[in-house]
């Protein structure tokens, strides 16, 4: 019996030692801190990027023990002065929105030039107004007591950072942004090892999360990183390492663990630069949901445009709400199946594209329909657009010769004399100017009656007006719905999950209206439209421009859609044959830009509010960069304009 006692003694010794070292190592998981400077949020990233001998701080009496705000300061400059002092917090100030004086508390001068160097006394006064506490030099300058002297354990870029004075540990320093248009599904931050951790901190807000962003000081751009330090926010359909991945659907998210693989198409943007904030939100398996009426699991994004009770559009909701509503955003990139870039483009007026079918590997993203599904970047400066594309697309020629011919459907335009139209009007007017063209009037239907192929219908809407519907219903029933269901029923006890009506009613259309025999027919009469249109209709490719002419056609034309009117049911995916169904059928791109906003009285606000009009421009297959080229170099000339967020484009 004593032995048998002194055994379970010895057993729950041993399991309070592994209680204890699980509480040890839960504990020292660091996850960073909140902290406030002058009203503003920061998060401190929970790992060390650097070290400074603790030596070098420890003396001093700090106000908050833990963490001091700290800024680093690289120099060439053979004397630091005074006034290189006030240029650098200058710029600093001017150009982040992370940085604040309060960072000013420690700050260490790097000099990055040769040999010892000279520091001006009179610095330290003038730190000591900044409200400096202590400087610090690195060894290539002459010791200066009683400023102390150490150097950084691991180089770091220019910027805003926090310190232990404990052990001086150096931390990056975020700040915390509230994400009130509800963009976003998740803030995430590197986890300095090649995937992400959720964001642990949130501030005050209605349903609103914080996003956390680095300073832009960290980074400078060079020709293998061009897009460094673009903040980026991704829609929930692409797997980050560390992250779960929802597509919308709250038992998508829960059954399924954080992925251990990022998707290669994010991992591009992020191998040249691009910082990822967050994942953001997503109509349901990126289909086609109205606000309010159909978003069942998550709440819908609001656009900021108008009134701010306008549909933001989908798939892309998220990404395009966030473009159109934060300065501290840069780019977000999304999908286009059948308009789930160009919809919300439009609806927020930003720039948003469609590539050509093909353009990137899509592994690791949540797919719609495989053979028609392609991602696509917002923006709201056509610079920072395309140069994203040229850095992220890798297969496309650049092209820096345009079209001389631009393809007009006198049927898609609003007349001349109307608000929108006239708006459209004027931009074709500048295009023919810039590319020494005259627009070609076309007639799609009657083209395609002309030179139909022999073996399709004379009707182009016979051929493909529910080709769209069965490739997107179909191909996701198979390639997600089914699989989902499976994995749910084995851990659920055979309980099917709940899925929003607009997928559901998709995919059952789908599967009442041929399945799988549908789909082969489909693709087949999709592919009898792409080899018409590169050979006899306006998708004919250029030895020296790569497409033969530039089809334009209006996207939006400053129309309502208010997100609290109530709406029928779903029924079916959507029919027909038209403008937007061109760049899906035929594999080209489509790129719509912001072309100005027009009035309208809202029954929201009771004043007179504003909404975009659009463009797209489509080009023949492969001819991405030439209209990235394009559209910058309008926005270059004036034609074109950035936008900037909130409620008008060009307040």
């Amino acid at each position: 019996m004593a032995a048998f006692l002194r055994m379970q003694s010895a057993s729950g010794i041993v399991m309070l030692v592994c209680l204890f070292s699980v509480l040890a190592f839960a504990t020292a998981l660091d996850k960073g801190k909140l902290v406030s400077l002058d009203g503003i949020n920061y998060w401190v990233g929970g790992i060390a990027v650097s070290r400074l001998p603790s030596s070098a701080i420890v003396n001093w009496n700090w106000t908050v023990s833990d963490i001091v705000p700290l800024t680093v300061i690289r120099t060439n400059a053979t004397t630091f002065t005074s006034d290189n002092l006030k240029e650098t917090v200058a710029t600093f100030t001017a150009s982040d929105d992370v940085f604040g004086l309060s960072f000013l508390e420690v700050i260490f001068l790097q000099y990055d030039g040769q040999g010892q160097v000279q520091f001006e006394s009179a610095l330290d006064l003038h730190s000591k107004i900044l409200g400096n506490k202590l400087t610090i030099i690195s060894s290539e300058y002459q010791p200066q007591p009683p400023l102390a002297q150490a150097n950084l354990q691991k180089s770091l870029p220019n910027g805003p950072y926090f310190i232990s004075p404990r052990t001086g540990d150096i931390f990056k320093a975020f700040r915390l942004y509230s994400d009130h248009q509800l963009a976003f599904t998740e803030g995430a931050v590197s986890d300095e090892m090649g995937g992400f951790v959720s964001l642990p901190a949130a501030t005050e807000g209605a349903m609103t999360k914080s996003i956390a962003v680095p300073s832009r000081l960290y980074y400078t751009p060079t020709t293998d990183r061009p897009l460094a330090g673009l903040r980026c926010g991704v829609k929930d359909i692409f797997d980050l390492k560390g992250l779960r991945t929802s597509g919308g659907n709250r038992a998508f998210y829960d059954l399924y663990p954080a992925r251990n693989t990022t998707s290669s198409a994010i991992q591009r943007l992020i191998d040249a630069g691009v910082v990822i904030v967050g994942k953001m939100g997503t109509v349901q398996f990126a289909n086609g949901d109205n606000p309010t009426a159909d978003w069942v699991d998550f709440h819908c994004p609001f656009n900021p445009r108008g009134d701010g009770y306008q549909a933001p559009g989908g798939s892309s909701s998220g990404p395009g709400a966030g473009i159109a509503s934060y300065d501290w955003l840069d780019i977000a990139i999304g999908s286009d199946t059948g308009g789930s870039m160009r919809n919300p483009g439009s609806l927020q007026g930003v720039f948003a594209n469609r590539p050509s079918t093909g353009a990137i590997d899509l592994d690791h993203v949540l797919p719609l329909c495989h053979d028609i599904d392609t991602v696509g970047v917002f923006a709201r400066d056509a610079e920072i657009w395309s140069t994203t594309m040229h850095a992220w697309y890798p297969n496309f020629t650049d092209y820096q010769k345009y079209p001389t011919k631009i393809f007009y459907q006198n049927s898609s335009f609003p007349d001349a004399n109307t608000d929108a139209g006239s708006l459209l009007e004027a931009l074709v007017q500048k295009v023919e100017t810039f590319l020494g063209a005259r627009r070609e009037y076309v007639d799609i239907a009657t083209r395609w009656e002309e030179t139909h192929p022999n073996n399709a219908p004379s009707n182009l809407t016979e051929l493909l007006n529910t080709t769209y519907a069965i490739l997107t219903s179909v191909g996701q029933y198979r390639s997600l719905a089914l699989p989902f269901y499976a994995d749910y029923a084995a851990k659920h006890n055979d309980r099917q999950p709940f899925v929003n009506p607009g997928p559901l009613k998709r995919w059952q259309w789908g599967q009442d209206n041929g399945g799988d025999y549908a789909y082969n027919l489909a693709l087949k009469n999709k592919t009898i439209f792409r080899i018409w249109w590169e050979a006899e209709g306006y998708g004919r490719a250029d030895l020296h421009t790569c497409s033969e002419g530039v089809y334009v056609y209006p996207y939006s034309k400053g129309e309502t859609q208010y997100r609290n009117v109530y709406t029928s049911a779903p029924t079916e995916p959507p029919m027909g044959f038209k403008d937007g169904r061109i760049s899906i059928m035929a594999d080209v791109p489509d790129f719509v830009v912001p072309v100005g906003e027009i009035p309208y009285n809202s029954t929201v606000s009771f004043r007179t509010e504003y909404m975009p009009v659009t463009m797209s421009f489509v080009a023949a297959r492969g001819c991405d960069f030439m209209l990235a080229n394009l559209i910058r170099d309008l926005q270059a000339d004036s034609i074109l304009k950035p936008v900037s967020t909130g409620p008008k484009m060009y307040p």
